[in-house]
């Protein structure tokens, strides 16, 4: 595990650890509290783009918050979501597919939360320093579907990542009101995002002239691919070349729409 983490520490520039802060952020919708963590370098007094992070269906872990870090750099600030409850703290991909479950089959709830914890990242990241109208989401798996439906809501992001993602969504025609870029980082050979969704959503985006986006499919990758932890071959598998060049593709989306 640590061997594989060091690799992921090169795919994304260094970070001055000493300086990077992580502070628990509560906030509430609807009577269900939620807790999320807000990562930022409080070296930096320029403000920066904030940066809304959706972790993988296990929901706020300390490798969200560590995976978070090496995001936000001295370049950004991130919220890692909570979308599920402070009490709702998923053990096993069992309990985490019950929970995500529930969320995917309500959109509404879904992209309520979701852009709930944006609002918490603009409020909370006042005082450290960003520019509101520079804002971003990013998820991981269960994280890379919610921020797909985050745009098709629309939400006026300048722009949306989601890396090894559902795609599939109940209301394409929602698309008509994406207003953000949107990047997707797909695993060509995903077994849980199978050729028929892909084309699916490509037919969905082909349909909506205005919306900026792409789809970057990489040969050799199946699901959880930038995921150091995952170990199931043939479905979902950390794929070290694949990490790097999404976290490339990344960064120059976002060095493109800030």
């Amino acid at each position: 595990m640590l061997r594989k983490m060091l690799m992921v520490l090169l795919l994304l520039p260094q970070v001055a650890w000493s300086a990077l802060v992580e502070e628990r952020v509560k906030h509430t919708l609807d009577g269900t509290v939620f807790e999320s963590v807000l990562v930022y370098d409080d070296a930096v007094n320029i403000p920066r783009p904030a940066v809304l992070m959706v972790p993988n269906w296990l929901g706020v872990t300390p490798q969200a918050v560590e995976q978070a870090k090496l995001v936000a750099t001295q370049d950004y600030v991130v919220l890692v979501a909570d979308v599920y409850g402070e009490n709702v703290r998923p053990k096993t991909p069992a309990e985490a597919q019950q929970v995500a479950t529930l969320l995917r089959n309500n959109r509404p709830l879904l992209r309520a939360r979701a852009n709930h914890a944006l609002d918490t990242l603009l409020s909370a990241g006042q005082k450290v320093g960003l520019h509101p109208q520079q804002t971003a989401a990013i998820g991981f798996c269960f994280g890379g579907g919610t921020v797909l439906e985050m745009a098709r809501s629309g939400r006026p992001l300048k722009g949306v990542v989601s890396f090894h993602g559902n795609l599939d969504t109940p209301n394409p025609a929602d698309a008509a009101q994406i207003k953000a870029a949107v990047l997707v980082l797909h695993g060509a050979d995903d077994p849980y995002v199978p050729p028929a969704q892909v084309a699916a959503f490509e037919a969905e985006m082909k349909a909506q002239s205005q919306v900026d986006w792409q789809l970057l499919s990489f040969g050799g990758a199946v699901h959880s691919f930038t995921d150091p932890d995952a170990n199931s071959p043939g479905r979902a598998m950390y794929h070290e070349r694949t990490a790097k060049r999404a976290y490339a593709a990344m960064n120059k989306f976002f060095a493109e729409i800030f």
